[in-house]
């Protein structure tokens, strides 16, 4: 059973490693010259207006989470998307396909049946006015 993890323990210490090691690299070569233009605050490779602590609309927050949710809604049907073709078999699959007259609705209806909840909760946001910028 330990022999099955040891790929992924194996990339997890070589994505350590190689972190670890770029960083030592970047910080043994690192000139340090520091002066005003690169000490200055800048987003987006323009330098920033105004108070970084000013006051944002609640829309705006409230419209970053309707896009998360949305968004982590839709990863959901990566799993679904691997597994559609067991999900709409009836009997075990034969040779990663599945005999024929045994296809059932199972697959599809499950997705249906999610993307519809989902379809519900944007046309109620829709309609509660969330999606509007003004």
């Amino acid at each position: 059973m330990a022999r099955a993890y040891f790929p992924v323990l194996f990339l997890i210490g070589f994505v350590v490693m190689n972190a670890l090691l770029i960083l030592a690299i970047s910080a043994l070569t690192m000139r340090s010259r520091p002066n005003a233009v690169k000490q200055s605050a800048y987003e987006s490779g323009i330098p920033a207006l105004g108070d970084a602590r000013e006051r944002f609309s609640v829309r705006f927050y409230l419209v970053a989470i309707l896009f998360i949710i949305f968004d982590i809604e839709t990863v959901f049907m990566i799993p679904w998307a691997v597994y559609y073709r067991q999900l709409s078999c009836a009997v075990a699959l034969q040779g990663q396909t599945c005999p024929s007259g045994q296809i059932s609705f199972f697959g599809m209806g499950e997705m249906l049946v999610f993307m519809l909840i989902l379809l519900v909760g944007f046309v109620y946001v829709w309609k509660k006015g969330a999606l509007q910028w003004d």
